[in-house]
């Protein structure tokens, strides 16, 4: 059985949960080791008890590069009970740092390294020395990796590609809606009626400019339209977010959800699926491709993207869902203010028309994940990114 040391940023990360469940259902054994942000680390995560390297926050450059300097420092203590493994994945940056120092003290300078990079995060973007730095440290420590995970071929076109960061070979592992078996987690429900039309906006809330085009566009409906928001709010990204939804009329803020879990559900009652993002306008919000457009479309809801996104290039590839020419509330009036019954069921069907694999993560798809670190496992070093191109 293939072992596989898990290296995250933050362990309460949903994202984490749902690669260790594709790592499992793959047939390997994980070992999992990250910081947390919250006050305790998670007792399990899918039954791995995991390994607490320490506090980590969010948006805190400075405390986070510390921290790793810390772990890196205490790894020898943290993984001494640690079988050694056949490959480790690195989540992001600071772990890939870290990967580093666990080849060493695994004695095993020809162990695998997968990076795994979901996000390229606004500081590697920027034009002045911290950003050359950054990338300058990324490209140092990515040297030898064996394959490059990544979600969206933007990422690789536009940065890690384009920069030259990287140049192991890539797995495109999307962010599709986790299902071993169809149907597992529910089916999709029967067309929704509306009026009131409702939107949802669930998953990573981090961006303020959707949340005010959202409350103005559902102010000026008067009701034909609301808007429903699932999941955890990056607080530090907006003024007062539970204010500002709790004093909306035609909006709700309904908290988190278990993902794959609650899926159905949340999304039983939703026409339209926000997967509109300007966190990181012009970069990382345009380059990717959102757990959102996957889990909405699994579920029946018709996705709203921005137009020159690698997300609306998705959907416009398709010929599915609505892409608006600009983020105003206006746009958006323009785009979906005169829905009526027959349009809808013409978008919903053309979502539904297209093969559910597009959207969901088969036990298949986890098999392939595995079977691919286990060939870097088993390549001689010098030869591994040559066989695996």
């Amino acid at each position: 059985m293939l072992h596989v040391l898990y290296l995250v940023f933050n362990l309460a990360d949903p994202a984490v949960r749902r690669r260790v469940l594709m790592l499992k259902a793959g047939g390997a054994s994980v070992t999992l080791a990250g910081f947390r942000r919250t006050a305790e680390a998670p007792e399990e995560i899918e039954g791995i008890r995991p390994i607490d390297l320490g506090a980590s926050h969010d948006g805190r450059f400075a405390q986070r590069a510390l921290a790793v300097l810390g772990a890196a420092a205490s790894l020898g203590r943290a993984l001494k009970d640690t079988p050694k493994p056949d490959v480790i994945v690195a989540r992001n940056l600071e772990m890939l740092a870290l990967a580093r120092r666990a080849k060493a003290l695994f004695q095993a300078g020809d162990m695998p390294v997968a990076y795994e990079s979901l996000d390229i995060h606004r500081l590697l973007l920027r034009g002045d020395a911290v950003g050359g730095v950054l990338r300058g440290l990324e490209r140092y420590f990515a040297r030898d990796v064996s394959l490059l995970i990544t979600s969206s071929p933007a990422f690789v076109r536009n940065y890690f590609a384009a920069r030259g960061q990287v140049a192991a070979p890539v797995a495109l592992v999307e962010n599709k809606h986790f299902e071993l078996q169809p149907g597992a987690d529910g089916e999709i429900g029967a067309e929704r009626a509306g009026p009131p039309w409702r939107i949802g906006w669930f998953g990573a809330l981090r961006c303020s400019r959707s949340l005010r085009i959202l409350s103005a566009f559902t102010r000026g409906e008067e009701g034909r339209f609301e808007v429903t928001l699932r999941g955890r709010p990056a607080l530090r990204e907006f003024e007062d977010f539970h204010g500002t939804a709790a004093a909306e009329p035609f909006l709700s803020f309904e908290g988190p959800y278990r993902n794959p879990e609650d899926l159905a559900a949340i999304y039983g009652p939703i026409h339209f699926s926000w997967v509109i993002d300007f966190f990181e306008e012009g970069q990382n919000s345009q380059w990717l491709l959102p757990n959102r457009l996957y889990e909405g479309c699994r579920f029946g809801a018709v996705p709203v993207a921005m137009r020159g996104t690698e997300t609306a290039r998705f959907l416009e590839e398709r010929n599915i869902g609505i892409v608006l020419p600009e983020p105003t509330p206006q746009a958006l009036r323009q785009a979906i203010g005169g829905m009526d019954a027959k349009r809808y069921r013409d978008l919903r069907r053309q979502v539904l028309a297209i093969d559910r694999g597009t959207w969901t993560c088969s036990r298949q798809d986890c098999l392939d994940l595995v079977a691919r670190l286990g060939h870097l496992a088993a390549a001689p070093p010098h030869i591994a990114a040559e066989a695996l191109a």
